[in-house]
């Protein structure tokens, strides 16, 4: 059994207010009662989804990787296990990095190629041409 807080979907449904707005995101529950002002979004965003499940919305907006790591000081806990969701997007931890040492050595070499390959090509035609 995990040592951090549970709670019920229905405890978090109740707290669905502006001055005590709670969101569970990939069955863990947010306390953003706090960060709702400095959100850049603004604090309706918030309003919209407030004691409900809020994944969907936060995985469609894109968030950055600062954004993720923020959330991590916002975590009360989770939901207790009969009450989860199976999420369909693939799970990643907050603190997870793309470092260029787990990235592929391809991935950083392709991005040039095309660019280098169009301006021979460009040069080349303009000699014989012109």
């Amino acid at each position: 059994m995990s040592s951090e807080k549970q709670f019920t979907r229905n405890e978090v449904s109740r707290r669905n207010n502006k001055s005590d707005l709670l969101v569970i995101i990939d069955n863990r529950v947010y306390d953003l009662t706090k960060f709702q002002d400095d959100h850049p979004g603004g604090h309706e965003v918030f309003l919209q989804v407030a004691g409900q499940e809020a994944s969907e919305m936060f995985h469609d907006v894109g968030h950055s990787l600062d954004a993720k790591e923020l959330m991590v000081k916002y975590c009360l806990g989770e939901v207790v296990a009969a009450d989860r969701i199976e999420s369909e997007i693939p799970q990643r931890s907050w603190n997870e990095t793309d470092s260029p040492t787990t990235l592929s050595s391809d991935s950083g070499s392709a991005a040039w190629r095309l660019p280098v390959a169009l301006g021979v090509l460009a040069t080349l035609l303009y000699y014989l041409l012109f």
